[in-house]
């Protein structure tokens, strides 16, 4: 059951309208988008999960107008040993370890999952932040508790400063500004220079989406296509090589022969699908799934989820293509009725109790129980 505090209200627009008019467009303030929203965790949990091998965490300090940045896992004793103001705790992936993180999510699902990266929660006490700076993705940037201020500028000056070991910008400019309260949220689309400075001790939810570069999509692609093109085995040969008389050059029957071989480099729309879904559904680096140590038989497993329901590992990464489904860098071709019967889960990230399926959702059903990627709800609803 989702909190009424986790109920996006976009005010007097509908979701349709936001994506015509602001998404990758223009900021958007929204005042009280979650009503009663509070957070979902106090600042002494977001401590004591920055302290988790796990967790991607991360301190910001600024000190003697120099910023300074550490890495985590950190341990309880640095953290409270730090100065009253002027730092910030960031936690990424907060949505791997509590449900209701997931859930938060959840509303904002009028965008795709393929463009959802994760949501990070950071803590600061009065004067913390990270800096100006820009960012190349969209973000929702949903006030907890208390209060901080955020300035926005659309200036194109990018000078950052030198010596920082954040991308800080040199000369920002604010050009509006606003005090968010619990339950406010703004939007920023990529590019747009920010500055986020706690007015008391706050912390702030950022719902982020992927946005990769050209030069990381081209990269990965290739690297696909080295896995899975089948290149038919061959050496290259030149049984007609004429002398030559400069024998640095390269001949033009040298690019001829090689340029013949790369041609053999192609790939079709099938290719491209499956590329984009292993692509998005990977896990990042450091996730890893931990197996069922005595794992149920898949006929125990099948009658166990079918009375208590399933529910998708909260580090798994799901989707669905044309009758395919993606889950965690891994791709499953199935029959147009497997593909109906399995779509809610990747949907929803749940299957509810009773929910039909046939032997072969079964069967790719267990291969993600064994794997780590799902596992039966506790008790049935």
């Amino acid at each position: 059951m989702i909190d009424q505090s986790h109920v996006l209200s976009l005010g007097e627009i509908t979701p349709k309208d936001f994506l015509r008019t602001y998404w990758q467009k223009k900021p958007l303030l929204i005042r009280q988008a979650f009503t009663g929203f509070n957070g979902l965790l106090s600042p002494n949990e977001l401590m004591q999960l920055a302290c988790d091998q796990e967790a991607q965490s991360r301190l910001v300090i600024q000190k003697n107008k120099k910023w300074h940045l550490r890495q985590g896992p950190f341990t309880r004793s640095e953290l409270t040993r730090l100065p009253q103001k002027n730092w910030t705790l960031l936690v990424q992936d907060v949505n791997h370890f509590l449900v209701s993180a997931r859930e938060l999510l959840t509303s904002f699902r009028f965008i795709p999952h393929v463009r959802l990266d994760d949501l990070m929660v950071s803590y600061a006490p009065r004067g913390g932040g990270v800096g100006p700076h820009f960012d190349s993705y969209d973000v929702f940037l949903l006030q907890g508790m208390g209060q901080r201020r955020w300035q926005i500028s659309s200036q194109c000056d990018r000078e950052i400063i030198a010596d920082a070991p954040l991308r800080i910008l040199t000369n920002f400019q604010p050009e509006q500004e606003w005090i968010l309260e619990p339950g406010d949220m703004l939007y920023l689309p990529p590019q747009y220079a920010h500055n986020g400075i706690a007015e008391d001790d706050c912390m702030t939810y950022s719902i982020g989406f992927r946005a990769p570069s050209h030069h990381e999509i081209i990269t990965q692609f290739l690297v696909y296509l080295q896995d899975h093109f089948d290149i038919k085995e061959g050496l290259y040969s030149d049984p007609d090589l004429q002398l030559q008389s400069h024998p640095s050059l390269i001949s033009q029957a040298f690019y001829e022969k090689i340029n013949a071989v790369l041609e053999k480099l192609k790939w079709n729309q099938k290719d491209i699908e499956d590329f984009i879904g292993i692509y998005f559904s990977e896990p990042k680096s450091h996730v890893f799934f931990d197996q069922p140590v005595r794992p149920l038989s898949e006929r125990v497993f099948i009658r166990t989820a079918k009375e208590n329901g399933l529910q998708i590992n909260l580090k798994s990464r799901i989707l669905s293509g044309n009758h395919t489904f993606y889950i965690n860098g891994e791709s499953f071709e199935v029959s147009s009725k497997t593909y109906e019967e399995l779509l809610n889960l990747a949907d929803d990230y749940e299957l509810p109790h009773s929910f039909v399926a046939n032997k072969e959702s079964e069967k790719i059903l267990y291969l993600w129980y064994v794997n780590g990627y799902l596992s039966i709800k506790t008790s049935s609803r």
